[in-house]
């Protein structure tokens, strides 16, 4: 969870009073947590996939913002809160959103999020499938995505290592030296020198 304090920074105009004021009027500490729960209301609002590799605009970050709100819930948070927010508050947001949260790491980079197909798109009900393919229970919704995706990939890996005991991984030069040796079969086959 990220805990964030907005200050009184943003002037309004009060139209009833007819005078500028800052707001909020005090202080206010938001405690933010990005995750599935997050993601699914982001999705209902927005229809469309949150995990992609689309540019936010600016309305769509402060919305997820403003579901990731823990405490107080987005209910009891006024929305005006969203453009009170300061760049360091922005930046500190960003930085809580990128980080992996896990100490666990993959040999490769292939595979996208969850070590599932790049290509493929992601949304709350494909994570919400894949947590009960692999009986991850539904209270996870509330952890950072990205432990709960790279859960996701374990179970997915070692589901697969499993599924395939005798599969030997072959090194790059191991590969390398396969592909040679098949080369030279095909071309004395073939009669051939290239």
């Amino acid at each position: 969870m990220l805990e964030i304090v907005i200050s009184p920074n943003k002037e309004f105009y009060n139209e009833e009073t007819n005078k500028f004021t800052f707001y909020p009027p005090t202080p206010v500490t938001l405690t933010l947590e990005h995750s599935l729960l997050s993601i699914t209301k982001w999705e209902a609002k927005w229809h469309k996939p949150f995990l992609s590799n689309n540019k936010m605009t600016d309305a769509e970050l402060l919305d997820y913002i403003y579901f990731m709100c823990v405490k107080p819930s987005p209910e009891n948070v006024d929305k005006r809160l969203m453009l009170a927010l300061s760049e360091d508050n922005i930046i500190a947001i960003r930085n809580y959103i990128e980080d992996p949260m896990t100490a666990t790491f993959f040999a490769d980079k292939k595979g996208g999020r969850g070590g599932h197909a790049a290509s493929k798109v992601v949304t709350n009900e494909l994570i919400y499938y894949w947590m009960t393919a692999y009986q991850i229970p539904f209270s996870c919704e509330k952890w950072h995505i990205n432990r709960l995706l790279t859960l996701i990939r374990v179970c997915n890996e070692e589901t697969e290592a499993q599924n395939n005991p005798d599969k030997k991984k072959m090194s790059q030069s191991e590969i390398y030296a396969r592909n040679r040796m098949l080369n030279a079969q095909r071309r004395a086959k073939m009669n051939s020198k290239g």
